[in-house]
């Protein structure tokens, strides 16, 4: 049977009544009706058979968000990250200039804390930015170490 005439009409009145454009694919029509569906020509046969429930439309049919949010709920606790899901350099993901201002500023304020606290001279605080500024430290921990190599016991113990 073909009822391509009647999936026409009856998409034309589905989009009345709903309000929003449905296709020729979204009208369903019940299979065991399908003789009489064919045996309707005109449109308020149509709507007769609409509201008997024969002739309906299908559910807008979406994509589902279920498996990006779960990529992205391992993603915020830092998940899939490994070197296949990289693309970019080292430096483009982190600079090597934020590194730089991470380690340093950091140092610096390590430094300052230690000369407010009197653990060294103002002359030696300099010595130690200087020294900081030219990258002799790898990281605060680093810095402390040096400075405990040279008889500076820095507050808090290890570390």
């Amino acid at each position: 049977m073909q009822v391509t005439n009647q999936k026409r009409m009856a998409a034309d009145i589905l989009s009345k009544q709903e309000g929003k454009q449905v296709g020729l694919n979204r009208v369903w029509i019940h299979p065991a009706y399908i003789d009489q569906v064919a045996t309707a020509v005109q449109k308020e046969e149509i709507r007769e058979l609409i509201e008997e429930g024969i002739i309906r439309s299908k559910p807008i049919k979406g994509t589902s968000r279920v498996r990006a949010r779960l990529a992205n709920n391992q993603k915020s606790k830092g998940r899939r990250k490994g070197q296949g899901s990289r693309s970019g350099s080292k430096n483009a993901r982190t600079p090597r200039k934020q590194l730089w201002m991470k380690k340093i500023r950091s140092q610096r304020r390590t430094l300052k804390e230690m000369r407010e606290n009197d653990l060294i001279s103002a002359s030696r605080y300099r010595y130690y930015y200087r020294k900081a500024k030219g990258g002799t430290y790898r990281s605060v921990a680093h810095m402390k170490t040096y400075l405990e190599a040279e008889g500076i016991e820095s507050e808090g113990g290890e570390s």
